[in-house]
């Protein structure tokens, strides 16, 4: 089996790190995130089997923030900052505020989704795995893969309508096409990740 190289991990964080703050929905705590993955992957030397390292890397990603959570329902709760109290501070984004923009509130929508949704559009449409890869990744089958990121695409372009539609109108803007959920998804949130492969 090939060892994970440490020094391919740089080329990674970008997708990873929105990957974290979907699934943690906050800015902050998904530099906590990947900072705590990549410690706990490099601690020992790691073997990646099958899919690849973007594979292994988004389950070590998974593990490592299933695992902060059980820890931290276990401690007492305190009070914690929303997403709209944070300032996000993305270095990936700071010359396209309005695509930094577009990130934010797909990246915020994402994180409300129900887990297995929301843990497999991260693995397709955010990381850039294919559904086999992402099955993989996540310890399921390809066919619950593609259903999950078919219903989570659903769900989450019925979201950003929703907010859309609740904005003050922008009396500026141009009337849009109506789009199909997945090409809206898309387009709002291509931002996400630079490549998407879909299927196997």
């Amino acid at each position: 089996m090939p060892r994970l190289d440490p020094q391919s991990l740089p080329q990674h964080i970008d997708r990873l790190y929105r990957a974290a703050w979907a699934l943690c929905g906050s800015p902050h705590d998904a530099e906590d995130l990947v900072q705590e993955t990549f410690t706990r992957v490099l601690a020992r030397p790691r073997f990646v089997r099958g899919e690849g390292e973007l594979a292994y890397l988004m389950q070590a990603l998974r593990n490592t923030f299933l695992s902060q959570r059980r820890t931290a329902a276990r401690r007492p709760r305190s009070a914690s900052a929303t997403l709209e109290e944070v300032e996000p501070v993305d270095p990936r984004a700071g010359a396209r505020p309005e695509e930094a923009l577009q990130a934010r509130e797909v990246l915020a929508a994402i994180s409300a989704l129900a887990e297995g949704q929301r843990l497999a559009l991260i693995a397709v449409d955010v990381v850039g795995l294919s559904y086999r890869e992402a099955a993989a990744a996540l310890g399921t089958r390809e066919a619950t893969i593609a259903t999950r990121v078919f219903r989570a695409r659903e769900q989450l372009a019925r979201e950003l309508d929703r907010d859309r539609r609740a904005a003050p109108a922008d009396h500026e803007a141009q009337p849009r096409p109506h789009l199909a959920p997945e090409r809206k998804l898309q387009e709002r949130g291509g931002v996400l990740a630079s490549e998407t492969t879909h299927g196997s």
